[in-house]
């Protein structure tokens, strides 16, 4: 019996198929490297002593799905697999929509098909626009996001509320807010092909001398400094929160909530240039930075309310904002090692 694990070579799909595996678990990992790099694999068997099987190609091909599935005994699936950058999403809609959209339902004909359940689904905090409370509950009632990226994650997550009452299947559809750090080992970390679009790898970036600015996207929000305000959990907590989520799918007898929700957060927000500072004082570093406009579909503050996740999963997310950096800087060096 295996987990199917989409995009599990990317930045927390690897950290999650580390956690599945170090709670014996078996993986089978699809992921088409558009976004990821192989060696990836090799540092995931260097730290948990097992392999997983590894299929190098892109979900929309689906008669390659299919020869996946004829070849494991399947039994959940965690989809990670989707573009996920929100300036780019601006850009390129029709891309993220088919690439984001019709990966899912290729996967969900499988589940369909063989009569699979334990579907959990890669949301994001996206699906509530900005809320008009602090912190953001799961009760909080979804508005349009700002983003493409954001709206193929509010349409991800009705595609599969259907399918649970449909088909009677079990999903958990979990919302995270800004996944940051590094594995402990320095040997899993997030990896941006080009410049990047998420705030501490363009951070590590300019510390290391990548970048030569960062640039903060907007000084004028109504916040305490100016910038926005995000909830900026550590990527391995992270990861235990999905094997925790799965542990409950395939556990709990209960047919009465087909579709579990679950906010990923600390509940606490940090400014940009919180982060900034923070990063300058775990890895004593300095970060040059330029203030630039508002980026478009990006909102000013969000963080999570964090008790359901705490209290049905026994979870919760405890690494501080300067440690999680310390990782990111560990990580940073490295890549440089690799690359000497």
């Amino acid at each position: 019996m295996a987990i199917l694990v989409t995009g599990g070579l990317g930045y927390i799909g690897s950290h999650t198929v580390v956690e599945l595996l170090n709670n014996n678990f078996d993986v089978v990992i699809v992921d088409d490297l558009s976004n990821s790099e192989r060696f990836i694999l090799k540092n995931i068997e260097e730290i948990t002593g097992k392999k997983p099987a590894f299929y190098p190609f892109d979900l929309k091909r689906k008669e390659l799905l299919t020869q996946v599935f004829d070849a494991h005994e399947i039994t959940g699936c965690i989809n990670f697999a989707a573009s996920k950058a929100v300036g780019e999403s601006q850009l390129k809609p029709v891309d993220y929509y088919e690439n984001n959209l019709f990966s899912l339902i290729n996967i969900l004909q499988e589940f369909k098909e063989r009569q699979i359940s334990n579907f959990i689904f890669s949301s994001s905090c996206t699906v509530y626009g900005q809320a008009d409370q602090m912190p953001i509950d799961e009760n909080t009632p979804l508005k349009m996001p700002e983003s493409v990226y954001g709206k193929t994650k509010q349409m991800g997550e009705e595609i599969l509320t259907d399918f649970a009452k449909a088909y009677h299947r079990k999903i958990s559809l979990l919302r995270y807010f800004n996944p940051i750090g590094a594995h402990p080992s320095a040997k899993l970390g997030e990896l941006p092909i080009g410049i990047p679009n998420n705030l501490v790898p363009y951070v590590m970036q300019t510390a290391a001398g990548v970048r030569e600015k960062l640039s903060v996207w907007g000084d004028d929000y109504p916040t305490e400094d100016g910038t926005a305000v995000r909830d900026y959990i550590y990527v391995v907590d992270l990861a235990k929160a999905h094997v925790a989520a799965l542990q409950k799918l395939i556990n709990d007898p209960s047919e009465e909530t087909l579709v579990d929700i679950y906010n990923l957060g600390t509940g606490k927000g940090s400014s940009v240039l919180e982060v900034v500072k923070a990063f300058e004082i775990a890895n004593n570093v300095e970060v040059p930075y330029q203030i630039c406009k508002r980026r478009e579909g990006d909102i000013t503050i969000a963080y999570a309310h964090v008790d359901k996740a705490e209290k049905e999963l026994s979870w919760k997310a405890g690494t501080p904002l300067e440690e999680a950096l310390r990782t990111v800087w560990e990580w940073q060096k490295y890549l440089e090692s690799r690359n000497t």
